[in-house]
This record gives C-alpha cells, sequence and structure tokens, in this order.
C-alpha cells in the first residue's frame, strides 16, 4: 500500500496510466519524452533541456541514492514531471541532503510511480512523444482529452531559464582537482581565455569544463545581441544547450549570424541547432528524440565511435548543409542523424551531444580542449 495518492497520466491518443503521484501533485500539461539512463537521475531533473517535459525513466529503480547538493545542473530545476515504474524513499548515500520527493515538491515538479514504464515508452518510441496530462486518479478520461485537445505547451522556455542578467566565473585552473584530466592549462594559457558563454539553458558542468580548463567566463542571456557580445572582447563564443525549438530563439540565431568569422564559436546541443541555422541550414522534430548515455558517434575524420550523453528533441537536416559553409563531423550510427558540423574558414564547430555529460561518458571531453586549442590558434594568427 503507496503512502503517495493515485494520480493518473492521460495521453491525447486516449491512453491511460495510474500509478501514486509523489513530488509536487498540481495538474501539468507537458510533453512526454524517454531518457535511458541507468543512473544520473539528479542530473536529468535539473538539466534546463528538461523544461515542460515530462520524462519516463526506463530504468526501474529511481530515488535510491537521494538528491546531493554539489550534482545539481541548475540551481532551480523546471522540469515538468518524472515518471518512474518505482519509487524510493529512503535513500541510502551518505552525500544525501533531501529526498528526490522533497525536492521535487520544493520546484513543483510532478512524479509519478507504480506504473508499467515498459508498455509507456514503447507507446512512445512506436508513436512518438505527444502531451501528455498528469492529474488526480479521479479525472474522466473525456474531460482530460478536452483539456488536451484545447491546451497547448509553452514555446517560450528558453526565455524562462536563461540567466537574467550578465555574471561571470572566473577560471579555476589553479585547482589541482578541478585541472585533473586537462592537458595543464595554466603552461598552455598562462593569461586566462576569457569566454562569453550564452546561457540558453546552460548545464553547470558546462560552465566547469571552461573554468577547468583556464578560462574566465562571462554569462550572458540568451537576447543579448551581436554588439553587446562585442563588448565584452571574447576570445570565444560558446552557445549553450537549452529547452525546446531551436526556431524559437531567432535573437540568438541572429546574434550567432553577425558573430561569425569574429572569434572562435562553439556550439552544444541547442547551440548546435542554433549555429546551424545561423548559417543557413534547417533543423526538424525527431519522433521521439534522443535521450540517454549510450549513443554511439562516429567522428568522420577520424572514424573513431564515441559513447555519448545526449538530450534533444530537434535534429540539423543533412540535405540542408548544402549550399553553407558548414560540413558534417559526426553521425549518429542508430539512425545516421547530424552530430556534429563546423566551418574551418570561421573556426566555428558544435555538436548535437554533450561532452560536459556528468554523469556519464567521458568519451567527448575533448572537445572543450579542441575549443581552446582553435582560440589559441585564433590569437597566434591575430598577433602574427
Amino acid at each position: 500500500m503507496s503512502k503517495y495518492p493515485p494520480r493518473k497520466l492521460i495521453l491525447e491518443d486516449g491512453q491511460e496510466y495510474t500509478g501514486y503521484g509523489f513530488g509536487d501533485t498540481g495538474d501539468k500539461i507537458l510533453e512526454i519524452v524517454f531518457n535511458t539512463s541507468m543512473v544520473g537521475y539528479q542530473e536529468i531533473l535539473s538539466d534546463p533541456s528538461y523544461t515542460d517535459q515530462a520524462v519516463v525513466m526506463t530504468y526501474p529503480l529511481i530515488g535510491n541514492y537521494g538528491m546531493a547538493d554539489e550534482d545539481y545542473e541548475t540551481d532551480t530545476p523546471t522540469i515538468g514531471a518524472l515518471i518512474v515504474h518505482d519509487y524510493n524513499d529512503e535513500p541510502s548515500n551518505f552525500r544525501s541532503t533531501a529526498s528526490l520527493s522533497d525536492v521535487m515538491c520544493r520546484y513543483g515538479i510532478a512524479g509519478i510511480s507504480g506504473i508499467d514504464t515498459r508498455k509507456l515508452n514503447r507507446s512512445i518510441r512506436d508513436y512518438g512523444t505527444r502531451k501528455v496530462l498528469i492529474t488526480g486518479a479521479s479525472t474522466p478520461l473525456e474531460k482530460g482529452l478536452e483539456i488536451l485537445r484545447t491546451s497547448e505547451v509553452p514555446r517560450d522556455a528558453v526565455s524562462r531559464v536563461s540567466c537574467k542578467a550578465v555574471w561571470r566565473s572566473p577560471a579555476a585552473a589553479d585547482d589541482p582537482a578541478l585541472r585533473a584530466g586537462s592537458a595543464s592549462p595554466t603552461a598552455a594559457n598562462p593569461f586566462p581565455f576569457h569566454i562569453v558563454l550564452i546561457d540558453c539553458g546552460m548545464k553547470k558542468n558546462i560552465l566547469r569544463s571552461l573554468n577547468r580548463r583556464g578560462c574566465d567566463v562571462t554569462i550572458v542571456p540568451w537576447n543579448t545581441s551581436a554588439a553587446e557580445v562585442r563588448t565584452l572582447h571574447p576570445d570565444g563564443v560558446m552557445i549553450s544547450n537549452g529547452p525546446g525549438d531551436p526556431t524559437d530563439v531567432p535573437q540568438t540565431i541572429q546574434t550567432v549570424r553577425e558573430l561569425l568569422g569574429t572569434c572562435p564559436i562553439f556550439g552544444i546541443c541547442l547551440g548546435h541547432q542554433i549555429l546551424s541555422l545561423a548559417y543557413g541550414a534547417r533543423t526538424y522534430k525527431l519522433k521521439f528524440g534522443h535521450r540517454g548515455g549510450n549513443h554511439p558517434v562516429r567522428d568522420l575524420e577520424t572514424g573513431k565511435i564515441e559513447i555519448t550523453s545526449q538530450n534533444h528533441s530537434y535534429a540539423v537536416d543533412a540535405a540542408s548543409l548544402e549550399g553553407t559553409p558548414l560540413r558534417s563531423t559526426h553521425i549518429n550510427i542508430l539512425d545516421n542523424t547530424i552530430e556534429g558540423v563546423k566551418c574551418e574558414k570561421d573556426r566555428a564547430f558544435s555538436v548535437q551531444y554533450h561532452p560536459e555529460s556528468a554523469p556519464g561518458p567521458q568519451d567527448s571531453a575533448y572537445l572543450f580542449d579542441r575549443f581552446i586549442d582553435l582560440i589559441r590558434e585564433s590569437k597566434e594568427v591575430s598577433n602574427a
């Protein structure tokens, strides 16, 4: 007998799933997606890219190691809901400071456990992502479907999760613990490079990955103009990950378009899509997206296969790269979607996956070093 109240999922195609609610118990209208990761539910919960989404975990047991203060990817999680098979409310972990349900209550995040997540995930795989209503178990199906028909998931997610003002994060390369695994950033870079990071829903580990490589980082809101970025005199520009459709942020696309060629640029996930759009390519929505920690990606330049962490609904149209200065650098082995592009002339590149993933595979962390190398080369050319 669960101590949590009965709750219900109603999908817009009429499917119903009844389980037990934990976290926030308010009604929610969200987009339902799934994630195949076996670990990292705290990082998933706190990833801003999941704003307005109900995430179904394929791994059955969630909550067993609680929540640790050091492991959040954002200070204020904005995920819509977490849907699990078995929720554990008695975590066993010396680092845990709160239960998953307590944190979800704090931030208004709904949860449902005790449903057949295998069946639900197969439905998403076969029929794609859809709108879902999370509501009380007594809500009639007809009423739930009417609510779904007359409601839309918001499209202003980036503006809600981006920072509201410019702020700075200094280099941390003097910290040996942070520097572990990097290529001696203090020796290679005695004067810290200055990176402007356009925050479209930034994960904290992107910032840490730059700081530990000897970079001072200025974080700016998603709608910062190119002129404002130039006044900060960056050595390089990074475009972060974030939620939603990349075409919903034309201001960011225009900013990046005006910055092309002025300094090295690196885009991650949504940033990859924004960079591609800035060059004139197109994007499209995937049937059920890529979300998990085990996606194989081939580097087309080396032939090496990387195991990557991913979280996105949209992809770059490969055919649309024709006629642009971009060329594909990485491809997803599972479905042949574009996973990376670059423009050598402008020293600009991007990847669809997450080289900063925490926790997750570390195969792609070298991409931050590649960004630093591009900045170094750019400065050597300009100083010649």
